[in-house]
């Protein structure tokens, strides 16, 4: 195996988590494409014409093909444990896609076979591998503008109204605004924040009887140090944050204005609700074509870092900063490539021995803040965190 190959990869789903990170797996050189599992038999087929390799119907039979050397655990969430801990005792490397899990048992259990089979587990694709969150990093890594103080973060989405699987709107199967959208504020507030979280207080919002789970939450995460994050998301669909950000939206691509409230319209024609889960599966690889390679970063709405000396704020392009006296703009261009970065880092852990930062373990403490944030929501005050 030379040095320079690249990670032979199977893809455990071929769901919206795998098409998401599509155009990326085709563009990167760090990974191929070698294998699959899916249950729909219309998503093999595509695979196969698309990438060859071979195309199986379970992940446990993925995980035995002996070409595979990663597997990218883009299923369900609460099927993560199963096949993460199918793929590690097969010795495959892991790129678990977020959340690491739904509970705490089951993604302890998932770090802990990746540590008994000694293989890497990177916890990604997620938004702390943004280009503009590695640049705001590298800033506030260059120490020119002190201590980072205060981070507030922002979304306002149309998330809730989403084609939905019944699943996806239970909470304790994972569900709602909370594992699947706050997790991503939680991993890049900690990665910009760059000290260990302490405690959380926060409020949730589950408003629509008809959608019954989360929809939004304002959280307030503690750092050790003094620093603090203020995290606020809504899924409900009236207002849209990315108009902050220029009209790009998540995915790096501009968005059409005219197209403001199209997700709810979309489920307003559906016959009947039972009819939602195959407007879900409309939109998995087979079935839809993968989104271009945008012509932007991809952002998770507005963050402006606070530190001694400036105030950092990503955008799309850049980091913008608004310093003691005077102001400078940081291009933070896309890779050719959206979602290079992940792939970048699997490669790096499994050829070079280089693990990123957002292991396993790293994964495990962004869910702990999931969970802390429906606890506080319940109790009305702070939770302590213990798995930082």
């Amino acid at each position: 195996m030379s040095i320079s190959d690249p990670i032979r990869l199977g893809a455990a789903g071929l769901g919206r988590g795998f098409m998401l990170t599509l155009p990326s797996l085709r563009r990167d050189p760090h990974t191929r494409l070698v294998a699959c599992a899916a249950p729909r038999e219309e998503s093999r087929s595509a695979f196969l014409a698309e990438f060859g390799g071979r195309a199986y119907g379970t992940v446990e039979a993925l995980c035995r093909d002996p070409e595979v050397e990663a597997v990218y655990i883009a299923t369900p969430h609460q099927m993560h444990r199963d096949h993460a801990i199918a793929a590690a005792r097969a010795g495959k490397h892991l790129l678990v896609d977020k959340p690491l899990a739904i509970t705490m048992e089951d993604a302890n259990a998932i770090v802990q076979a990746a540590e008994d089979a000694g293989v890497h587990l990177i916890t990604g694709p997620s938004h702390s591998f943004d280009q503009p969150v590695e640049a705001a990093r590298a800033l506030i890594g260059s120490g020119e503008y002190g201590a980072v103080r205060m981070i507030h973060a922002v979304n306002y989405t149309d998330f809730l109204y989403r084609p939905r699987r019944p699943e996806e709107l239970d909470t304790a199967q994972g569900g709602g605004v909370i594992f699947s959208q706050a997790v991503h504020q939680i991993d890049l507030v900690r990665a910009l924040m760059g000290a260990r979280a302490e405690r959380v207080a926060a409020m949730t919002g589950a408003w629509d009887p008809a959608r019954p789970t989360e929809g939004a939450y304002t959280a307030t995460i503690a750092f050790e140090g003094g620093g603090f994050a203020s995290l606020t998301y809504s899924g409900y669909a009236h207002y849209d944050s990315d108009s902050q950000q220029g009209w790009i939206g998540e995915l790096g691509m501009r968005k059409d204005e005219g197209a403001y409230g199209k997700a709810r319209r979309a489920l307003a024609s559906l016959a009947t609700p039972a009819d939602e889960p195959a407007l879900k599966s409309d939109r998995t690889y087979g079935a839809v074509e993968a989104p271009e390679a945008a012509p932007y970063a991809e952002h998770f709405g507005p963050v402006i870092v606070s530190c001694d000396r400036a105030d950092l704020r990503l955008t799309p392009e850049g980091v913008e900063i608004w310093g003691d006296t005077a102001r400078e703009f940081v291009p933070a261009p896309p890779d050719p490539a959206p979602r290079s970065a992940v792939l970048r880092a699997l490669y790096r852990a499994v050829r070079l021995g280089q693990p990123p930062f957002q292991s396993g373990g790293w994964g495990a403490a962004s869910l702990e803040i999931c969970h802390a944030i429906l606890a506080s929501a319940r109790t009305g005050g702070f939770v302590d965190l213990h798995q930082q």
